[in-house]
């Protein structure tokens, strides 16, 4: 007898058997090369995100832009606070209209959307504030503000870190467009109400309020959705339902300041980048290519906090810019 030439079925078309744990796939030539399967690493091993970085980059470069962050957002709280506390009044108001230096005037811009929304007519100084404001993030990223500026984001990126640790891995978040249509729903009770009605739920609004003038029902907002991201949704509040979120998102669309996967090449599948994100979703299509042939993640959710740079141990991502098309 002699033994079937037939080809092996079971494999897709282009590899064959090569040894066991092994195929191989045509080179250019057509020849039979193994490819060897990439060995577990990171998540995939059962490590916690961000380890092997810690341990190849060290504290600082597997943490930077985590810090940075922190020290950006407890700085602009720190401003406000000086004047209550200490009596030196360099920011005063807060999150939602200040005055630097006693001149110039700052707004949040969703403020001032749901305070046209309910056919208020804004004094000039808010006007000019808010269009300080807008300029910035519509140049240099909307979503910087859910980053780098809100207090919020402490309380969920906690939240995610503990869920991590418990080893949660329950998800009922909702769809990630539900946010567009909280928005909606905020600009039509402004108008329905003549009043900026979400300002009275707003966590954003209310744990900034709450830190500089004491706490009230802010406690039982801000804890409800820290243990709403804990319990039930993985970065639940920000990547799902935030209308402040959703909003900056818009206007941050042609934002100049982005996340490149440069090095993508080297990337071994680890998942970290992924396990950190809190809009995972915007990291695949410049990763992995899919859809896109350049390395940038374009997607307005993205939050350019960095943390994807930090936990990479490959060093895989970096800060760039929208027109940065090149590769290494």
């Amino acid at each position: 007898m002699t033994r079937s030439s037939a080809p092996d079925t079971s494999l897709p078309l282009g590899m064959t058997a090569n040894k066991p744990g092994v195929r191989a796939r045509d080179d250019d030539k057509g020849n039979r090369a193994p490819m060897e399967k990439k060995p577990a690493t990171g998540m995939r091993a059962g490590k916690r995100p961000g380890a092997e970085a810690l341990a190849s980059k060290g504290f600082w470069k597997a943490n930077r832009w985590l810090i940075l962050r922190r020290l950006s957002q407890v700085s602009i709280l720190g401003l406000f606070l000086l004047g209550p506390w200490f009596g030196i009044w360099i920011l005063k108001g807060n999150l939602s209209a200040s005055l630097l230096l006693d001149i110039i005037p700052l707004a949040d811009p969703f403020v001032m959307l749901q305070s046209l929304a309910a056919l208020h007519a804004p004094y000039r100084d808010a006007l000019i504030g808010a269009g300080l404001m807008l300029a910035f993030y519509l140049l240099f990223g909307g979503r910087l503000y859910c980053s780098w500026v809100c207090p919020m984001n402490i309380v969920t990126d906690a939240a995610a870190w503990l869920r991590r640790r418990l080893g949660i891995k329950g998800n009922k978040a909702p769809d990630a467009s539900t946010r567009y249509w909280l928005l909606l729903f905020v600009l039509l009770a402004a108008l329905a109400t003549g009043s900026l009605a979400w300002e009275w739920v707003n966590p954003v609004s209310m744990l900034h309020r709450g830190l500089i003038f004491g706490f009230g029902l802010a406690w039982g907002i801000v804890i409800g959705v820290f243990l709403y991201d804990l319990f039930i949704a993985h970065h639940g509040w920000c990547g799902h339902l935030c209308p402040q979120g959703a909003f900056y998102g818009l206007v941050g669309r042609t934002g100049l300041l982005r996340i490149k996967a440069e090095n993508r090449k080297d990337c071994d599948d680890c998942m970290d980048c992924f396990a950190v994100c809190p809009e995972m979703h915007v990291i695949r299509p410049a990763l992995k290519a899919a859809g896109q042939q350049h390395a940038l993640i374009l997607n307005a959710d993205c939050t350019t906090c960095g943390r994807c740079i930090d936990v990479c141990a490959k060093n895989v991502f970096r800060i760039s810019t929208r027109f940065d098309r090149s590769e290494p």
